[in-house]
């Protein structure tokens, strides 16, 4: 599957005040949570604050889209609409069937606009399709979904691929070339994974000795884990010099295997998603980095973006999309493209801490505490 282009320029980091001590919305007293199988009135025709908008996440493996994304998003619209908008949420459990189904459920409501992270990007085409036949506009979320999408809210992906894979050179050091490394790459379904791929292929090639390299079905943890039981037994364990994972969920499969297998030091390993229990392994040593990408941008600007798109605000819709990519077929989407940044014991404190995600006690339980106070995060 084709990759995105990237074109244009990346829109400046927007500061955003979405603090939960800013906030004077809960998602319970605003009444903008709804779940895909209840009730509730259409959408209106008049585009107003009453508008009901349909968020579609993929899976729960991944943390952040229960924990950050679906929150962060449903306050964004409440504030946007003074808690008169809705937002009809579905989560698919990494299966393409059920997330189409669910689009559906959303195209039969008549929701007035659609933000879809997709499971499989192919397969949620007909979907969108039909969204847009309904003349309901569809925002694609994180990963470019395959057919008519309106605009694109992500990262620049093979970014991320780079970041993590100059992580893996820094870590090596001088050793790089000599070195032996496993490669965890994400769902082949994903068109993120390819732009992840590439982006780390770019660091990566002719600079270490790739031993192995995997494809992980729907980014899950338990495959990855036996991917890197099968690569202990090939390559052997000491002679994995590093682990390039994709995403958190597999890193902390990775390590696992790597600790079942007997190792008493794990190589430096790659993540993706700034999980609390991927920035704890940073903390202690076990995971390398990780790649912490604004889920309060990301999914502040995509709310903005529908409600912007269905009450027909062009002018602050438009300075959201200056950003284009180019889909797999050709087409160019407006888009806008936040920035990422590698995570390691060094910056945890000017990153996840600073901007409100987890706070120095959620992260420094007593079991992280002594590697907390080696570091200095207090």
């Amino acid at each position: 599957m084709s990759a995105p282009v990237l074109c244009g320029t990346p829109v400046p980091r927007i500061v955003l005040a979405l603090a939960a001590a800013t906030s004077a919305l809960t998602l319970t007293a605003c009444g903008v949570v709804d779940s895909i199988d209840g009730g509730g009135d259409s959408a209106t025709a008049a585009k107003g604050d009453d508008i009901t908008v349909g968020l579609l996440l993929p899976d729960k493996d991944t943390a952040r889209f229960e924990t950050f994304d679906h929150p962060i998003f449903t306050k964004e619209v409440a504030s946007l609409t003074h808690g008169k908008g809705k937002v009809v949420y579905a989560n698919a459990e990494a299966s393409p069937a059920t997330q189409n189904r669910q689009f559906q459920r959303m195209v039969d409501r008549k929701v007035d606009v659609i933000l879809v992270d997709a499971v499989d990007a192919k397969a949620v085409a007909p979907e969108v399709r039909k969204a847009k036949d309904a003349g309901i506009p569809v925002i694609a979320y994180d990963r470019l979904a395959q057919g008519p999408v309106d605009a694109y809210v992500s990262h620049d992906n093979e970014l991320v691929g780079e970041v993590q894979g100059r992580a893996v050179l820094e870590a090596l050091g001088s050793k790089a070339g000599t070195s032996e490394i496993v490669m965890m790459n994400g769902d082949p379904a994903d068109p993120n994974t390819a732009s992840f791929k590439d982006g780390a292929l770019d660091e990566l090639r002719n600079k270490v000795r790739i031993a192995k390299a995997y494809d992980t079905d729907k980014w899950s943890p338990a495959v990855a884990e036996a991917n890197m039981k099968k690569a202990i037994g090939t390559v052997g364990l000491k002679n994995i010099a590093a682990v390039y994972s994709a995403n958190d969920g597999m890193a902390g499969a990775v390590i696992d295997a790597m600790k079942e297998a007997g190792a008493t030091r794990i190589p430096p390993v790659t993540g993706q998603d700034a999980n609390l229990d991927a920035v704890q392994r940073v903390v202690s040593g076990e995971q390398y980095m990780t790649v912490y990408k604004s889920f309060l941008d990301e999914a502040t600007q995509a709310a903005q973006m529908a409600v912007y798109k269905v009450q027909g605000k062009d002018i602050q819709y438009d300075a959201l999309t200056r950003d284009t990519v180019v889909s797999a077929s050709g087409r160019k989407i407006p888009a806008t493209l936040v920035p990422v940044v590698s995570l390691t014991r060094d910056n945890i404190k000017d990153t996840v801490v600073a901007d409100g995600v987890y706070s120095v006690d959620e992260i420094c339980t007593p079991k992280y505490a002594a590697d907390c106070a080696a570091i200095g995060l207090k």
